[in-house]
């Protein structure tokens, strides 16, 4: 039988050796914890109106709770007119109408501490709405806004016409810099032409955001999910970006150029440290636990694992950008331990199984192949923070989308004949509660985006009465992330032939926990007690929903039968 052991995983042990002796670290509240995104649109509608709402979730704060989570994270409840669908703000300090009132942003935060969940919100620092006060100023000249954007003069070309002044694509498509006729200048904006980004050279424009931040730090909130952190600054030289000769990209496609003057500049980092000195402050003075935050930076390793040093987590999204249905076992593998390698040490690891961005995981990974639970269970079993999106713990999947039922600026921009590679509707349908009207998210019958067809049969009520399911098995899960062997256990990661992938947490005196997942879609017999080193016999702890496996059953390590497509985690009964 051939192992496969990887590179880094001595590194790992002696990690750990090298620190058995230091003075035991209090774990922050967030470490080995699941953190649940909401997306408010499509959470839970209060009101009969067609989109979720603030009152709505709160209504539902016992399913994130009771589901394991330490912390809810929303996604952005600012006024706007939502163009962006929230990630274009017009107030930062105000609720949008269409979500409630800061009064029922504060009834929220009451009832969440009163269940023990902490309350993490999006902040957007890289750009607000064109509807914002601040940008119209700016746009008349009104000092200090004058300086709050990106404004530049374009260029004349010879036959007298004014362009742009540099070839930035929007990661909307289109240019980035739009005409404003009341300034006479071009404006950049790394996203939709009515959300132009914020000129973090300006100190009053900082000193804007530390208040937005603060402003919220005082309404309860635990800490903040950072959104586009990468875009925060551009070249100061406003150099063209090069071309990145990908086939088949048109020359209006975000794609189309490679983007070392719009991504990851140096100055982010400093931004960053003050904002976390915020935090720090604001929690020392008012004497609550320390506030998490977390940063939206997609970018090569040596830049992320920048942001440990100044005080937040980069989000690890290698199970949505990374690895992909096709990957195999020594992929995962790689991946994972090249994170581990990476993160500096006494730091929290985290695994982003979706989000509101991307295809839903069971879409990702496939539903049908009994795929839908498979990064559930890896997430969970690696050490960490779990981040979960909201209808994945049920195991939702993508609704497909006509082009004249697209709302998403990314999609509609991206024209018919591209827009089902870029729009994000597809996963974002509201959450699917019970088999009621329109899946017991809506009173109404139209909702902003249409409910998946499959709720009659795909929903929470349903999952909650079956012997086995989606929920049942997300339960286990976040009751697993509550154990010693979770907290504590050394990470060891392996494959067998390529085709099966084995995650092993060890710890001295307990039975290992153990989590197989093969890549074949036919059964495949392992000597566990030979590659893995487990006792002659061990448990089912949970297993997905379509594998066949018995939670309980105990099974013999030499001579273990693992079905195609399957995903199992087995451990002792000494589990702790």
């Amino acid at each position: 039988m051939w192992k496969v052991l990887l590179l880094g995983l001595a590194f790992l042990a002696l990690h750990q050796v090298e620190g058995a002796n230091d003075p035991v670290k209090k774990p922050e509240w967030w470490e080995s914890g699941i953190i649940y995104q909401v997306y408010p649109r499509s959470f839970k509608d209060s009101n009969g109106d067609g989109i979720g709402d603030l009152n709505g979730i709160t209504s539902k704060l016992e399913h994130i709770r009771d589901s394991g989570a330490v912390a809810l994270w929303l996604s952005p409840i600012y006024s706007s007119p939502q163009v962006d669908f929230g990630y274009d703000i017009s107030n930062f300090t105000e609720i949008d109408p269409n979500y409630g009132t800061l009064a029922d942003f504060r009834n929220l935060v009451t009832r969440a501490k009163l269940l023990g969940l902490k309350v993490l919100l999006d902040l957007v620092p890289n750009h607000s709405s064109d509807q914002h006060e601040w940008f119209k100023k700016s746009a008349k000249r009104i000092k200090p806004y004058d300086e709050y954007y990106i404004w530049r003069d374009g260029k004349v070309l010879a036959n007298g016409t004014r362009v742009p002044p540099n070839n930035w694509i929007s990661i909307f498509s289109g240019p980035a810099w739009t005409w404003n006729e009341e300034r006479k200048q071009y404006y950049y904006h790394q996203f939709a032409s009515a959300q132009p980004d914020l000129n973090y050279r300006d100190a009053n424009l900082r000193l804007e955001m530390d208040n937005v931040i603060t402003f919220w730090l005082d309404q309860g909130v635990d800490g903040y999910r950072i959104d586009a952190i990468i875009h925060m600054f551009e070249d100061a030289a406003l150099r063209d970006e090069p071309l990145s000769h990908r086939p088949g990209v048109p020359p209006t496609d975000y794609d189309y150029l490679e983007h070392p003057y719009t991504k990851d500049q140096n100055e982010t980092y400093d931004v960053v440290a003050r904002w976390r000195q915020i935090m720090d402050k604001h929690s020392q003075d008012h004497k609550t636990d320390k506030k998490y935050a977390i940063v939206e930076a997609g970018s090569p390793y040596p830049l992320m694992m920048r942001y440990y040093q100044v005080g937040v987590d980069p989000f690890n999204f290698m199970f949505i950008a990374t690895l992909r249905n096709s990957s195999r076992p020594s992929d995962f593998a790689n991946a994972i331990n090249e994170w581990m390698y990476n993160m500096p040490k006494d730091q929290s690891a985290n695994w982003v199984v979706g989000n509101h961005d991307n295809s839903r995981v069971a879409s990702r990974f496939g539903y049908q192949s009994n795929r839908a639970d498979q990064m559930s269970m890896l997430a969970a079993v690696l050490p960490g923070i779990t981040v979960i999106y909201n209808g994945d713990e049920i195991g939702m999947i993508d609704r497909p989308m006509t082009y004249e039922e697209t709302v998403d600026p990314a999609g509609c921009n991206a024209g018919r004949e591209r827009y089902q590679l870029k729009s994000r509707d597809p996963a974002r349908t509201p959450f699917q509660w019970d088999n009621t009207t329109s899946a017991g998210f809506s009173t109404s019958r139209k909702t902003w985006l249409p409910v998946h067809e499959n709720y009659k049969t795909l929903n929470l009520a349903a999952q909650k009465l079956a012997s086995i399911s989606h929920y049942k098995v997300f339960l286990a899960l976040a009751k697993l992330k509550k154990t010693k062997l979770h907290h504590e256990g050394q990470l060891e990661i392996s494959t067998d032939n390529d085709k099966v992938l084995g995650v092993v947490r060890r710890r001295p005196h307990q039975t290992p926990l153990v989590l197989l997942i093969n890549f074949e879609e036919t059964p495949i017999k392992l000597d566990l007690r030979s590659w893995l080193h487990l006792p002659d016999s061990i448990d089912i702890y949970t297993a997905c929903v379509k594998s066949g496996l018995k939670v309980g059953t105990t099974v013999k390590s030499a001579q273990f039968v693992i079905p195609g497509a399957a995903a199992v985690i087995l451990a002792g009964n000494d589990l702790a």
